[in-house]
């Protein structure tokens, strides 16, 4: 009885919602997901230090030769430097997390304090500072704060919109169900404002996407047979993926206004 129940009211809501509706939940997902990215190594609740930008740990590997390397066995007296070091350095966009021994992750946006919880055989490279330096130098996340309050308020003017209700005749005879179309003015502030987020969130990921590929190949070519980088691929899908919901709102909404106004032609014709 309980689910008959749910069935008839999930089949009466599913009229009652409109267009913008799905546009509304397409925003509120891409927020979410935007949101996680800026959160990544902020803490070291789970899952927050498995989203981050790059990460730079001690590794020993065959190094990699090259004629244009001045002093190739430079690679044995780093090895030497580092030891049994295994330490691991992840940058997320407000935090570093440090992991000095493969255990759990110490996550702290102060990489001062983190250091001090390290001794020097752990960190002989000072991978710390060269994340801190890279977070503190090359990361960049206003942007991405300003995208998820500009699709908030679109959000909130896309709540504005009119939806379904009931008419009735002058006489009373008949009962009609009728979706005005929202106003104009308000739905160009809305295709505006999404537009400008999803240009701010494509140039923050771009520019996310080249910086960590570039500091983790060049800190990985330092340190050539001891340390090894990589590019967190969680943050790099939330980036993207937030885009695309982005660019899929804003064509949505273009669609929706493009639409009204064709209609509105062709009704005064």
């Amino acid at each position: 009885m309980a689910n008959m129940r749910f069935a008839v009211g999930f089949t009466r809501l599913i009229p009652q919602i409109g267009y913008h509706h799905i546009l509304m939940i397409l925003i509120a997902i891409a927020i979410i997901l935007l949101s996680l990215l800026l959160a990544g190594c902020s803490s070291s609740s789970p899952l927050i230090p498995n989203i981050f930008l790059i990460s730079l740990y001690y590794k020993s590997y065959p190094p990699n030769f090259a004629p244009s390397q001045v002093d190739p066995g430079v690679t044995t007296a780093i090895a030497n430097i580092v030891g049994r070091a295994q330490l691991e350095v992840r940058v997320g966009y407000f935090g570093i997390c440090i992991n000095p021994d493969g255990g759990a992750f110490l996550c702290s946006n102060n990489a001062t304090s983190l250091a001090t919880q390290v001794s020097v055989d752990q960190d002989p490279l000072n991978l710390i500072w060269v994340a801190s330096t890279f977070k503190d130098s090359i990361v960049f996340p206003y942007l991405i704060i300003v995208a998820i309050i500009l699709a908030f308020l679109c959000f909130l003017l896309l709540a504005t919109f009119p939806g379904w209700h009931e008419e009735t005749n002058d006489d009373g005879s008949e009962v009609r169900d009728v979706k005005p179309f929202p106003s104009r003015p308000v739905s160009q502030v809305s295709l505006a404002l999404i537009f400008i987020a999803s240009i701010f969130v494509l140039v923050s990921v771009l520019w996310q996407h080249t910086a960590s590929v570039a500091a983790s190949t060049i800190a990985q070519d330092l340190g050539n047979g001891s340390v090894k980088s990589g590019v967190g691929t969680t943050a790099m899908v939330l980036g993207w993926f937030g885009f695309s919901l982005l660019i899929i709102v804003t064509i949505g909404l273009l669609v929706m206004i493009l639409s009204i106004q064709l209609f509105d032609k062709l009704t005064d014709d």
